[in-house]
């Protein structure tokens, strides 16, 4: 099974949480220098010692496992590092989303026995397939590790997950599908046949329309719940309402893969969000709108799961995709939202569907794209116990001040999701 390794910044720790997690370290580390000094070259033997630390289970289970390779022949070590990192097994790893809010994913930090820690996660875009997938349970996680380094905490775990044996057609020719993703169709998808003709075009419009409806019920619901002052019921109205989009992302996506599987050599064709980051400029609004919609979001989406199939995934420069009549490659208008009007003369298009013009502008800059390497569960309940009040909704737990909480949601750091 496939492995690859997620990194987060833990974004903007409290000064209750700073020093939380810092009690964690410590003690991880007492614990580790303790066993390792007395030599336990079993994890019975570990067990002992490390019972008496003030530490979560996730860490000394880890701890069991650790320190029998070190005193052993797997490390054989002499001496321990200063700065190990620390270990948690598997079952201590859980993910939230909220994207709502200014940073959409939530990490959590085991910190005793009947305490755990919350914090907002600075995911690199490049990452996001990954997140999406350990979020919907599609990979699982393994061991993670708590990391300081140059004054920012991060977590690094390991992920595996399954990936089929690449699909090639019977006469291993390559059918680039192109795929935009947009405001009017969540997704479009469409390709050439033999001929150069475009075919099978498919489009999510009603999904959008959904989508675009639950958005609005959500801030208008949301103006009214805050102005009455209503906290808790605007987190769990908010959190229905995104699953309900999460859930119309997850079939659309998967709906996609469905129909590339289905065309002999198929190759999913992405617009390369790189370029989309750096060259446009979107102002406020489009921002909001675009993160509303989810856009990165189905965009990864698509491509951990056309992964998991087996199919390729090339991502392309999209400047101009929406623009370019796909018959003679001339920039043309795009006067209403569904229409593109090519204003070349000599050209049989006048007006045309606009999402099927750009999917096929995107599948048609598939010989020029470069693979993208890919990068690379549902949550359950929370403790009780947990800092974030039981859903990891909170950005601050209950010790933590409301100034703290007004800053982490309004600034936007290094891998702002």
């Amino acid at each position: 099974m496939p492995t690859k390794t997620l990194e987060a910044r833990l974004v903007n720790p409290t000064t209750n949480k700073h020093q939380k997690i810092r009690e964690t370290q410590t003690a991880y580390r007492r614990a580790l220098d303790d066993a390792f000094q007395q030599g336990c070259e079993t994890q019975s033997a570990t067990n002992d010692v490390v019972v008496q630390y003030d530490l979560s289970g996730y860490a000394k289970n880890a701890l069991k496992k650790y320190v029998p390779q070190l005193t052993g022949d797997s490390y054989d070590a002499d001496e321990l590092s200063d700065e190990h990192p620390v270990r948690f097994t598997d079952e201590g790893f859980d993910i939230d989303h909220k994207p709502q809010n200014a940073y959409e994913w939530y990490l959590k930090v085991p910190h005793h026995e009947d305490y755990d820690l919350w914090f907002p996660a600075g995911i690199n875009p490049e990452q996001r397939p990954l997140v999406e997938a350990l979020y919907a349970g599609d990979a699982e996680p393994g061991e993670f590790r708590l990391v300081e380094r140059d004054d920012n905490w991060y977590l690094h775990a390991t992920v595996h997950f399954d990936v089929a044996d690449t699909v090639c057609s019977e006469s291993d020719d390559v059918t680039p599908v192109g795929v935009d993703i947009g405001e009017a169709a969540l997704a479009t998808v469409c390709h050439r046949n033999e001929c150069d003709s475009p075919t099978a075009p498919r489009l999510w419009n009603d999904e959008a329309k959904t989508v675009r409806e639950l958005r609005e019920q959500y801030f208008t619901a949301m103006r009214r719940l805050q102005r009455r002052g209503a906290d808790v019921l605007t987190d769990t109205y908010g959190d229905e309402i995104w699953r309900q989009i999460d859930d119309i992302l997850h079939t659309v996506s998967r709906e996609v893969v469905d129909h590339v599987v289905g065309i002999d050599g198929g190759v999913v064709v992405l617009e390369d969000l790189t370029y989309i980051r750096e060259d446009m400029d979107y102002g406020a609004y489009m921002n909001r709108r675009l993160h509303g919609w989810a856009f990165a979001k189905l965009h990864s989406q698509i491509m951990y799961k056309a992964e998991g199939r087996g199919i390729d995934v090339v991502t392309v420069n999209p400047r101009n995709t929406s623009k370019e009549c796909h018959a003679c490659k001339e920039v043309g208008s795009r006067r209403h939202q569904a229409t593109f009007s090519c204003t070349n003369d000599d050209c049989w298009v006048s007006e045309y569907q606009a999402d099927i013009n750009g999917a096929l502008n995107i599948a048609d800059r598939y010989p020029a794209g470069e693979r993208q390497p890919q990068s690379d569960r549902d949550s359950g309940q929370k403790v009780v116990g947990d800092d974030s009040g039981g859903d990891g909704a909170s950005l601050t737990g209950p010790q933590d001040s409301q100034a703290d909480a007004e800053n982490q949601q309004t600034t936007l750091g290094t891998y702002a999701s």
